[in-house]
This record gives structure tokens, C-alpha cells and sequence, in this order.
């Protein structure tokens, strides 16, 4: 069933859509909800119960702070990745949903990893110490399948012709981190998706290094706490492992020869 704007309209008694902030969709047998790429002031979202499996629809709706998924249709901890955009969202349920798996300790970090400012997810308050465990074993949720392929224009050209090309999709990435730190752009025939030499990996870890710090500027109080945290459990894993290299490092013994 597809949520029309007559219905979000009745539901939540409004004359148009962008004036709607809460709205409450249980049991609604919905499967297409396309009707919040028109929604962007929406803050309050309660679609559980119903048969959704995309979340593409949302990722507009940068006012979202509360959204109820339970018992859903969501496939992928993949579909997450449309909710990285929405920097308000603090309360997410997805609880029995296909996404969830069988392991929910790896379930629960891997959704923390990607959308970190969560406060509450499944309806239990998310801890510093979960956040910054996540950061570390959480596994990276990437983009669905055909997602990036389905927003670059075809210009009539037949779909294999339209396929992503790797080293293009690369070099905007890489591009778009120079841009930020006030660097040139890389022309496609100076672009190598090779191995870099020891140069140029201190290179890009320096760069990488100066895009953390610019990052950090936009970061609130509750945010760098978790980065905080993240660090300091990184850099007991290398005090740790020095350690280990030390002990395991055999003792020179001095013999002397006598003439």
C-alpha cells in the first residue's frame, strides 16, 4: 500500500505537508512511503508494523529526531546509510526487522557505528562506552546496491553503458577531501588507484590528519566526548601492543672475551 498525501493529511489532521511534524503510521500495511521526499519538517515518524524496505524516501527529512521502524520489512543494515544525512535523529526503533540478523551485539554496533548521535536505539539508552566499542567493532555499513547508479543521469545512453566506474567514483571522493582542505583538484590522468609508495602514504596520512581536525570543528559537546573516548581506547591498544613487543624482544647478553 502506498501512503498518499491524502492520508498523511487526514492522519495528521494538516492542510499541507511541509506544516506536518508528527505522524503516526502503525498497521497501515504500507509498503511504498516515497511521500516523505516531500516531507522535509518532519520530526516525529511512527511507521511500525508495516512492510517497508527502503528507507531511500527519508533521507531528506533532515528534521527527523524520533523514528519507529519495528516490525518491518527493512532487508539491510545497508539501508541505514539514508539516515547519515539526518543529524537531529537521537531515537531510532528497528527491532524485528530482517536487518537485524541473529547476533545482537554485532547488530546493535554496526548501527551505532553508522549514526553515532543516537541516544536510544531499540528503546534502550545508548551508553559512551557502546559508542566508542562501535567505532571500533562495529562493521562499516555501505550503500545499497543501485543506489549511486540510480541518481547519475543516463543521458539515453543503454544501462551498461551507465555502469559506476570505480577509479571515477574514487577520484570524486578523493577530490572532494582536497576541496576541503583547500587543496587542488586531482585531473582523472593524474588520478592511480594503485598502491601509493611510503611518500605518498605519509602524505595522505598527514591529509588525513588535517581533515579529522577539520571535521572536529563541527562536532557539538555530546560528540566529541565520543571521540574522546574513541581515542583513548585506540591509544590503550597501542600501549598494549608496545608492551607485548617489548617483552617478546630477547635480551642481549654482553660476552666478554678474554685475550
Amino acid at each position: 500500500m502506498k501512503l498518499t498525501r491524502k492520508l498523511v493529511l487526514a492522519k495528521a489532521k494538516a492542510s499541507d505537508l511541509e506544516s506536518v511534524r508528527k505522524l503516526n503510521c502503525w498497521g497501515c500495511k504500507l509498503t511504498d512511503i516515497s511521500i516523505f521526499s516531500q516531507m522535509p519538517n518532519i520530526e516525529v515518524l511512527t511507521l511500525s508494523v508495516n512492510s517497508i524496505s527502503s528507507l531511500a524516501p527519508l533521507s531528506g527529512c533532515l528534521c527527523l529526531s524520533e523514528l519507529y521502524l519495528r516490525r518491518n520489512m527493512i532487508p539491510s543494515l545497508s539501508e541505514l546509510s539514508h539516515l547519515r544525512r539526518l543529524s537531529r535523529l537521537r531515537v531510532l526503533w528497528l527491532a524485528e526487522n530482517p536487518c537485524c540478523g541473529t547476533d545482537p551485539s554485532r547488530y546493535r554496533l554496526t548501527v551505532l557505528r553508522c549514526l553515532p548521535r543516537l541516544q536510544k536505539l531499540d528503546n534502550q539508552v545508548v551508553t559512551e562506552d557502546e559508542l566508542a566499542l562501535a567505532l571500533v567493532e562495529g562493521e562499516e555499513v555501505t550503500t545499497p546496491p543501485g543506489s549511486f547508479q540510480n541518481q547519475l543521469p543516463t543521458n539515453g545512453l543503454a544501462e551498461t553503458e551507465t555502469e559506476v566506474d570505480p577509479l571515477n567514483y574514487n577520484m570524486q571522493e578523493t577530490n572532494k577531501i582536497r576541496e576541503e582542505l583547500g587543496m587542488k583538484p586531482l585531473p582523472r590522468d593524474k588520478f592511480s588507484p594503485s598502491s601509493p609508495s611510503t611518500r605518498e602514504q605519509k602524505s595522505i596520512k598527514r591529509h588525513t590528519l588535517d581533515a579529522v581536525l577539520l571535521l572536529l570543528r563541527d562536532l557539538d559537546e555530546d560528540e566529541l566526548h565520543i571521540v574522546h573516548t574513541a581515542t583513548q581506547n585506540r591509544l590503550q591498544i597501542y600501549t598494549l601492543d608496545s608492551q607485548t613487543l617489548q617483552d617478546s624482544t630477547p635480551t642481549q647478553k654482553t660476552v666478554d672475551i678474554q685475550p
